[in-house]
């Protein structure tokens, strides 16, 4: 099976046990500080040992500030759809956009009908998750009052909302042929583990994926795979997976600190490392520097420029010769976005919080929490207007000293370079349009709504952008001498 070029994601598999989630708490949160993308948590409500997911989950959301969570994979036939809708939406406005939702068709029927739950065959199993599929997706779209007639669900004049912070991607659990052609025909991902599905079993079960997905008009590429697994996988065997099977998450089931460090420093490295050499010499490599992937996520249907007819500079050259000084110049300068995209959650997270009401702004900005609306406002513009400069400054370094020596060092560059200065422009008149709805808001509150279109924006180009740079600069400036 193909590479579908998703980026490569990281996380982990955490144990549900009612009187361990102290150790699971603080899994979560080292996985949240080791960079890890995603924590999940298995759910069972039939098992008496065991925490509620939903629960678990929403205090890991609260205890973290990176990690997506979700439920690995929600039994369906005890969450009533429309329940579950909510209350994932809801979780994911409260937490930024930070929730995913894992899907299974159910399984353990004994246990599901102890608790009152329906017990159903494996062909209305599936039939309730597809109908259960259209219901969630329908009450996170912006409508009237709803009617879905299903066999097993029904909405009868339900009004959609709340509405997620970001598209929730619906993973399904799926083994069997039939559950397979759903998760091609309806899902965002597929979530199977390593122990029922086997990595010699992928290519077979991707294949009915991938028709049942062109059969009903969408790409193979519509559905992310992502991986449950043990242990017993190295570095290059997921990498493998990842390059002919097209799995682009890797979830450890993991049950001490010891296992999730080494996954977390070691192997999710490792196998990045490998595949983005695989897939794109010139982005890293022996060069040691790996820029940072546009993961593809937009805030604002506002589009700025067209992203398909930027130019690319010249092919990696095998024999280049990489100093020292040029390789940290590169990772310089993905340090210095790191930096800007971390200031940019901040400013999200600011305004956020003034469109909630609320005063907090974080443990930084404790001493705030008691003034007014008005002089929360007055610090937000005050944080945003410092946050623009900061911007500004970088971009006018770059214009003035960073990309003329890269153009003479290597002419070829030119088209490139041309792009990233125009680029530069239609992000300070970005910036203009967040300065001008800041001044405007303090005049009259309810203009918030425009500074978080504003901000959206931002985020969209500036995140783009940065990508952009880092993947077309990085490789040139370990090769070209240059000074600041």
């Amino acid at each position: 099976m193909p590479d579908y070029g998703h980026s490569i994601e990281f996380g982990v598999f955490l144990p549900p046990a009612a009187d361990r989630f102290g150790d699971t708490l603080r899994l979560a949160q080292a996985a949240d500080v080791l960079g890890l993308e995603f924590v999940s948590i298995q759910d069972h409500p039939y098992n008496s040992t065991f925490l509620d997911t939903w629960t678990s989950l929403s205090v890991i959301a609260a205890a973290t500030s990176n990690v997506r969570v979700f439920p690995n994979v929600a039994n369906l036939p005890l969450r009533p759809p429309a329940m579950l809708a909510r209350a994932a939406a809801s979780l994911d406005v409260i937490t930024g956009g930070r929730v995913e939702l894992g899907l299974g068709a159910g399984a353990f029927w004994d246990a599901i009908a102890a608790m009152d739950g329906p017990r159903r065959t494996p062909a209305e199993s599936v039939e309730a998750l597809e109908e259960a599929i259209d219901v969630i997706r329908t009450l996170w779209t912006p409508g009237r009052g709803i009617r879905l007639q299903g066999k097993h669900y029904e909405l009868n004049g339900a009004r959609p909302g709340p509405f997620p912070a970001h598209d929730i991607g619906i993973w399904l659990g799926a083994y069997k042929p039939r559950m397979l052609k759903l998760t091609g025909r309806k899902a965002d991902g597929w979530l199977p583990s390593a122990s029922y599905a086997t990595p010699d079993q992928l290519p077979e079960m991707n294949a009915i994926i991938d028709e049942a997905a062109q059969e009903s008009g969408r790409s193979p590429k519509d559905i992310r795979r992502l991986y449950n697994i043990g242990g017993e996988f190295s570095a290059e065997q997921l990498a493998e997976l990842a390059l002919t099977h097209g799995i682009s998450g890797f979830i450890l089931v993991v049950d001490g600190d010891d296992d999730l460090r080494r996954f977390a420093e070691e192997t999710a490295p490792a196998v990045r490392e490998i595949v983005q050499e695989e897939r794109n010499p010139k982005a890293g490599g022996r060069l040691g520097v790996f820029p940072t992937p546009d993961n593809g996520i937009r805030f604002s249907q506002e589009r700025l420029w067209d992203e398909s007819k930027r130019p690319t500079g010249p092919e990696r050259d095998p024999d280049a010769v990489y100093t020292a000084t040029g390789r940290a110049h590169g990772q310089q300068l993905i340090d210095v976005h790191d930096h800007l995209r971390h200031e940019l959650d901040k400013v999200r997270d600011l305004v956020q919080q003034v469109a909630d009401g609320t005063l907090g702004v974080g443990a930084a900005r404790s001493e705030i929490n008691t003034m007014t609306m008005r002089q929360n406002n007055w610090t937000m513009g005050a944080y945003c207007e410092s946050y623009c400069r900061l911007i500004t400054i970088h971009h006018s370094l770059e214009d003035r000293s960073l990309y003329p020596q890269l153009r003479r060092g290597d002419e070829r560059l030119g088209p490139v370079l041309d792009r990233l200065t125009e680029e530069h422009h239609v992000i300070h008149d970005v910036l203009e349009r967040v300065d001008a709805t800041l001044v405007a808001m303090v005049a009259e509150p309810k203009k918030i709504v425009d500074l978080q279109d504003a901000v959206d924006v931002l985020t969209d180009t500036l995140l783009s952008h940065l990508s952009y740079e880092e993947r077309e600069l990085v490789e040139p400036m370990a090769r070209i001498p240059y000074h600041y």
